[in-house]
């Protein structure tokens, strides 16, 4: 399973929404702490490009000298339509900087957020972060495919994600529930989640024999899942 460092690591290098929580900002309103756009660092801290005139930016411009706590808050959505479709959330808190001249978009500036502590809390649980975990953590090589492909799997192979209830056995009581409904939650390098809803709503975790690192190896993995439920 991918560790907390390597989950929380994946949601912040993701298209998940994402808000910068900064003291004395509780009054702004959600899309001016927005980022336009995050990446990570070699070092581990998260460059947030914000709209120049925006009050993180302002915020940040005006503790130059001083320690500006602040906190990115991720919120996991699954992209396809499931009861419950919040899959996660992530906090990264540390400290606020601008970099001036970084930002190569007009009307932006960058801000640099040195990394305290993290933390996860998600279908694979809760958990701390440290920040040197954060920095050497990698990013699920899926990540930038993740949303069309859960998509695809929902529209185009429904009766095949369905039809992996037959690798459950006896520890759901699988055989064929009246009205249950099969959704593909989650997809990472080392299998799929499906929520199957229906009197009992639950999720299963579908490992692939090995991990994957790339979409032609997702392909085969994949092959080889429907393969076995259909058998």
């Amino acid at each position: 399973m991918p560790s907390a460092a390597e989950r929380t690591r994946t949601l912040v290098q993701s298209t998940c929404s994402a808000v910068l929580l900064v003291p004395g900002l509780e009054g702004a309103r959600p899309e001016q702490l927005t980022p336009r756009a995050r990446a990570v660092g070699t070092d581990g801290e998260v460059f947030l490009l914000f709209a120049a005139d925006s009050p993180a930016v302002r915020a940040a411009t005006h503790a130059q000298d001083d320690e500006l706590s602040a906190v990115l808050e991720l919120t996991d959505v699954a992209p396809v339509a499931v009861r419950d479709r919040i899959r996660g959330r992530a906090w990264v808190s540390g400290w606020l900087t601008s970099v001036p001249g970084l930002a190569a978009e007009p009307g932006y500036m960058m801000l640099r957020l040195e990394v305290g502590e993290a933390s996860v809390d998600d279908l694979w649980g809760a958990a701390r972060v440290e920040p040197e975990e954060f920095a050497n953590a990698a990013v699920d090589p899926l990540v930038s495919h993740e949303t069309e492909l859960l998509q695809h799997l929902h529209s185009a192979h429904s009766d095949q994600v369905q039809a992996l209830s037959s690798l459950l056995g006896e520890r759901e009581g699988t055989a064929e529930e009246e009205g249950r409904r099969a959704v593909p939650l989650a997809l990472d390098r080392f299998g799929l989640r499906v929520r199957f809803t229906g009197e009992r709503c639950f999720d299963a975790r579908f490992d692939f024999p090995s991990p994957v690192g790339d979409v032609t190896e997702l392909r085969r993995a994949m092959h080889t899942l429907f393969e076995a439920a259909s058998h």
